[in-house]
């Protein structure tokens, strides 16, 4: 019996080659789609699933009434921790990820993702040992631990534990080797123990300052130290603070505000984290969802297509399954035999997908910019499901279908099926006509978004403005002078590149245009606390950037006052102070009184997803903070860039850095970066779009064409009786527009629901217009009536002979 099914099924494929090509090309797409998404949700989910004691880690994260959610807490902290009896470790880090250079016997390397943390890291994060102790790696300031990878550059496959390195202008002694076992949200290279003044409370009494990982004993009971954080943050800060300024703590509060800690876990951080609170960032869990959701969309459209291919053709099997009958074949041997058939399709189709994945895979993975790969048990378990779903949906109501021909009538040539089955199959018409005006509509819509964002006025000019990485020997960030220092090798830098030819303007500033700075700093005026950004600039950096001044004047190198009391604020900042005559109105940066000499007209560092915030802006030597500069900008002539790069680079390895790589990027470029994953998001929905149309068009003309070879009788009479060739067309093809305009109909609320909540993620957006709903109707119906028209016409071109000669 299987080798009569094995014999059917090839002489089936030899005979209707189209209808076999689309079938296995519709379902390998939606497979292949689907697989795409089941990689990138298998390694978004992957984080820290290694990690024993993700479920026990939390990292502690504050936040201060409106402004944004902090990882940095106090040190002040660290003594009630260490009484809290659910509290099993308390580690303390800097900044997390660091960059330097590690020397050994001579041989200089530059090493980034260096983590500076107390000794209990490892119990935190159980990295695997391969040489060493875990325990004692970084027991001291003196000790190191390094990975893998860094061990093999300086000492190949030997154990290098006891080794002497240098590091941070400082010897460390080798504690530990050590192997991350799988991806995690903390991957350093190198982990060190420099954190004994850092995380000492009666030496840092700063607020925001240093990153805070716990680890409880009982996950369940973490509410209660969360409690016990936001009490201690009322009684060291808030109450301290009201006795210090002679106010009630309720006045306090409301100048202040109040401290709210919430307690991440570490198992859930990678996906739902509310900040960037790891080095390893966020994944993106929309992103990740919506295509997980629109891949399995496409399966459908797959699977409904498969099931409209394979009833357009069982009109060509009718007589094969009377014939069955009529030998002795059971329903349910007919019905096995086309599950039989359905199962070798799929077979094809998962096969044909993998290969599509595989070919395609450099390309998604750039795409993402991530390193997947088809090698996961997890993940052959996930396409073999995937298998079995396809078979269950696309094969049995195919075989139920065929299997329920009445044999006199199948054999009399009468294949007319139940209104039942008619309207069953109508209705997966709409459904791919509902799917397909979804995916066109969204497709439209985010495009648009895009497009907006890309042409939108941000209030700054950085097509043409260069942002170099400043790298300075540590020595310079060491005394009491260090600012001063930093600032003079600045402005000697300055001078040099300005020489350059091509080279317009030089400045700096603490500013990115990544977005992913959104500090805030407590601003008084007339006594009320107000929380906005506060800039340090050198002169000439806002004219750089073709920032304009609306009201008062710039910083200015003139005006000895400007480096020392004076600030400028933006629109934001003036409309939310409420001052109404800004000039020479005083206000406090922290306790630094200083002067309102400008306005600046509001620019966006942060990306799209939120809105201009209130800025301040000081000059750089003011409060003392040319320590924190990190970066030089240079402003190029048009005509010039390239050799201005080339130029600049030659001077910067020479004369400014030759420890490290020179590194640049674009102000323009680099802010088109903070939301690049939208624009991922309308790459893939424009290529989704084609897909969903292609197999959209495959069912359609799979339907069309058994509708048109279920009523060629009837072609034939009307054609013999006199019927009009055009009369003819309007007819057959009047259902499909009717099903379109359904189809559309069913997703319009749909789309506009889920892409309105879309656009709310952004707080610069389009309003949803009509266009794209027309634009998608449109082009649907005219590909339907192409589809369509095209095979009733060639019905209309048939011998009406053929179909008359019984009657």
């Amino acid at each position: 019996m299987l080798k009569n099914w094995i014999n059917t099924f090839i002489y089936q494929i030899k005979h209707s080659k189209l209808f076999t090509a689309l079938n296995i090309l519709g379902l390998s797409i939606g497979i292949s789609g689907l697989i795409f998404a089941l990689l990138y949700w298998n390694d978004e989910h992957s984080y820290n699933a290694w990690n024993p004691e993700k479920d026990h880690v939390y990292q502690v994260l504050v936040k201060l009434s409106d402004m944004p959610i902090s990882p940095d807490n106090p040190t002040r902290l660290k003594p009630h921790l260490e009484n809290d009896p659910n509290v099993a470790n308390i580690v303390y880090a800097d900044q997390w990820y660091q960059k330097d250079k590690i020397v050994y016997n001579g041989k200089k390397e530059l090493v980034d993702k260096i983590v500076n943390a107390e000794r209990d890291f490892f119990t935190l994060f159980p990295f695997e040992i391969l040489y060493g102790n875990a325990a004692s790696a970084i027991e001291n300031e003196n000790s190191i631990a390094i990975s893998e990878k860094v061990a093999q550059r300086f000492f190949g496959n030997s154990n290098p534990v006891g080794k002497q390195i240098q590091c941070f202008d400082s010897m460390f002694t080798i504690g530990a080797v050590y192997r991350i076992p799988s991806k995690s949200s903390i991957a350093p290279t190198v982990v060190v123990n420099r954190m004994k003044d850092l995380a000492d409370p009666a030496k840092n009494q700063g607020l925001f300052v240093l990153k805070l990982l716990i680890k409880l004993k009982d996950p369940s009971k973490v509410d209660l130290t969360r409690k016990r954080l936001e009490k201690v943050f009322y009684d060291e800060i808030i109450l301290q603070s009201a006795k210090e300024a002679g106010f009630t703590p309720a006045e306090m509060v409301k100048k202040i505000g109040t401290f709210k800690v919430i307690m991440e876990p570490l198992s859930t951080a990678r996906l739902h984290s509310v900040t960037d609170g790891y080095p390893e960032g966020r994944g993106n869990y929309q992103f990740l969802v919506i295509m997980a959701c629109l891949s399995v969309l496409i399966l459908i459209l797959s699977i409904v297509n498969y099931i409209n291919l394979a009833t357009a053709n069982s009109i060509k099997r009718a007589k094969e399954v009377g014939v069955r009958k009529v030998l002795g074949a059971s329903k349910k041997q007919i019905v096995w035999q086309f599950i039989f058939e359905t199962v070798l399709m799929t077979a094809f189709s998962v096969l044909l997908a993998l290969m599509i994945v595989e070919i395609a895979l450099p390309y998604y993975n750039s795409f993402l910019e991530k390193n997947l790969r088809i090698a996961e048990s997890q993940f052959y378990l996930q396409l073999i499901l995937v298998f079995i779903i396809t078979i269950v949906f696309a094969g049995i109501f195919p075989a139920l279908y065929v299997a329920n021909f009445e044999t006199l009538k199948v054999l009399r040539g009468n294949y007319d099926r139940s209104k039942s089955g008619i309207w069953f199959r109508n209705g997966m018409l709409i459904v791919q006509f509902a799917i397909a005006s979804f995916f066109i509509i969204g497709s439209v819509i985010v495009y648009q978004q895009i497009k907006y964002l890309n042409n939108k006025d941000l209030g700054f000019k950085g097509d043409q403005v260069m942002a170099i990485s400043l790298n300075l020997p540590s020595s310079y960030y060491q005394g009491e002078n260090a600012g001063k220092n930093i600032f003079e090798r600045y402005n000697t830098i300055k001078q040099e590149l300005s020489k350059i030819k091509g080279v317009e303007k030089v400045s700096t500033g603490l500013l990115s245009f990544d977005g992913a700075d959104d500090s805030q700093w407590p601003i008084w005026y007339q006594d009320v606390l107000f929380k906005q950004k506060a800039i340090g600039l050198d002169y000439d950096m806002l004219n750089l950037l073709n920032v304009k001044i609306i009201k008062g004047r710039n910083l200015s190198p003139n005006m000895a006052s400007d480096t020392i009391n004076s600030v400028l604020v933006n629109e934001k900042s003036l409309s939310l102070m409420q001052i109404k005559d800004p000039i020479g109105k005083e206000i406090k940066i922290g306790n630094q009184k200083m002067k309102i000499i400008g306005v600046v007209k509001d620019f966006n560092l942060l990306s799209p997803e939120v809105d201009v915030p209130p800025v301040t802006f000081y000059h750089i030597k003011s409060l003392d903070m040319a320590s924190e500069m990190n970066r030089i900008y240079v402003k190029l002539k048009a005509d010039q860039i390239q050799n201005s790069i080339a130029a600049i680079e030659k001077f910067w390895k020479a004369k400014v850095d030759t420890e490290y790589p020179f590194q640049y990027d674009f102000a323009d470029k680099e802010y088109a970066r903070t939301y690049e994953s939208y624009v991922k998001q309308k790459n893939l929905f424009s290529l989704l779009n084609i897909v969903v149309i292609l197999i959209a068009l495959f069912g359609l003309f799979a339907l069309a064409s058994y509708s048109i070879q279920r009523r060629m009788k009837e072609i034939a009479i009307r054609k013999t009786l006199g019927a009009d060739t055009n009369v003819l067309l309007k007819e057959l093809s009047k259902q499909y527009v009717l099903y379109c305009i359904i189809g559309f109909l069913l997703a319009v609320v749909p789309a506009y629901t889920l892409l309105q909540k879309w656009l709310n993620n952004f707080a610069f957006r389009i309003e949803i217009p009509v266009l794209p709903f027309l634009i998608s109707f449109v082009f649907l119906l005219t590909l339907t009536l192409i589809i369509v028209l095209a095979k009733a016409y060639q019905a209309t071109k048939s011998d009406v002979l053929k179909y008359l000669k019984y009657e």
